[in-house]
């Protein structure tokens, strides 16, 4: 039996979006796995820590970045980790500050979730202003997907040799409540959608589609929050669609939406995986998405699900108005799904990370 690793994972706060979601996923398998696991967070957020094992150890650092970067300096000291982890540039940045002060580089990998469009924060994009120095110092970066791992890579100057692709885990429901889903029909369909209410997930142009071609008496209902709310309900007022139009907020339990959910639509003008994806094809929804990176390697091109381009709301209209389940393909989708369930991604962080041990 391999010796258990010693593992730190850290990232700005297990908030209710994908990456952290990953990361909460990710910190539970190694512990379920009989790995040591500590997971640090700047702040404490409650959205996500129903995810975490009971067996990983969470610790809160306090105050601004400067105490928090000598907080997470102090931690790696004494505990003394055989790797450490960051998720989301500025995770990437402060750990690196972090390994420096102490001397640990080597055991240190990090990991992109994102463009830096999508994080616009100044120290989220000084971090990627320096990618090409961070990914020489850390000892792995690693990037969700191809399209991804090609963005750091020749936009960043990210360092080839030690940037690599892991696809994101996405949490599958049992065969059995699959199984038990009710049969999904094309009368009043409920089209779902999920993610932060911010443009880069276009909930706006979806909601100006769904009111251009969705069928009579459809519905549409998009889970999560942010700062786009009132403009949605507004617009969905504005179109007259506001009584099919759902707002109901952030939800854990996005898993019970999909088993009443018809179809799922993933409306984004970047994506670089889309872990929601994941999750709709493991209901085995028929699913309808732009044509980002993630979504475009999750759904092979287009083998598993309608694939439209990014922003073309004609597109999106015609797709929803053309919608017809097809119950028949959705043990090809929920296949599909497996490929990316947590246990391949654990199996592939485990195999690199002890080949960084063997090199340090």
């Amino acid at each position: 039996m391999k010796q258990p690793l010693r593992l730190l994972f850290y990232t700005h706060a297990l908030a209710g979006g994908g990456a952290e979601r990953v990361w909460a996923l990710l910190a539970s398998g190694f512990a379920e796995r009989g790995h040591d696991v500590l997971f640090v967070v700047d702040r404490d957020r409650a959205e996500n820590r129903g995810t975490l094992h009971e067996s990983v150890r969470y610790h809160v650092l306090t105050g601004g970045h400067v105490r928090t970067v000598l907080g997470l300096a102090r931690l790696l000291r004494r505990e003394k980790p055989d790797i450490s982890l960051s998720a989301l540039s500025v995770g990437n940045l402060k750990l690196s500050l972090s390994c420096w002060l102490v001397g640990c580089r080597q055991q240190a990998v990090l990991s992109y979730h994102g463009y830096a469009a999508s994080e616009p924060q100044r120290l989220s994009q000084i971090s990627y202003r320096l990618t090409p120095w961070l990914t020489r110092f850390a000892a792995r970066t690693v990037c969700v997907s191809d399209g991804l791992l090609a963005y750091v890579r020749d936009q960043w100057g990210a360092d080839v040799a030690r940037t690599l692709r892991i696809y994101n885990p996405a949490v599958l429901l049992p065969t059995k409540t699959v199984a038990e889903m009710p049969a999904r029909t094309a009368d009043a369909p409920l089209f779902l959608a999920c993610g932060r209410l911010t443009p880069s997930k276009n909930f706006m142009g979806l909601v100006r589609a769904f009111a251009a071609g969705a069928p009579a008496g459809a519905r549409l209902r998009i889970l999560g929050d942010g700062d786009e709310r009132r403009a949605l309900v507004n617009e969905a007022r504005r179109l007259g669609v506001a009584d099919r139009v759902e707002l109901p907020g952030y939800s854990e339990e996005v898993a019970a939406e999909m088993a009443g959910a018809t179809c799922f639509v993933l409306s984004s003008t970047n994506e670089s995986f889309g872990l929601v994806l994941v999750e709709a094809l493991a209901c085995g929804l028929p699913v309808i998405a732009t044509d980002c990176d993630g979504p475009r390697e999750i759904l092979d091109g287009g083998r598993f699900g309608t694939i439209i381009p990014c922003g073309d709301e004609k597109a999106l209209a015609q797709a929803l108005r053309d919608f017809v389940p097809s119950p028949l393909e959705a043990d090809a989708r929920r296949g599909r799904a497996r490929e990316f369930g947590l246990e391949p991604a654990l199996n592939a962080y485990e195999t690199m990370l002890r080949q960084v041990m063997a090199q340090t």
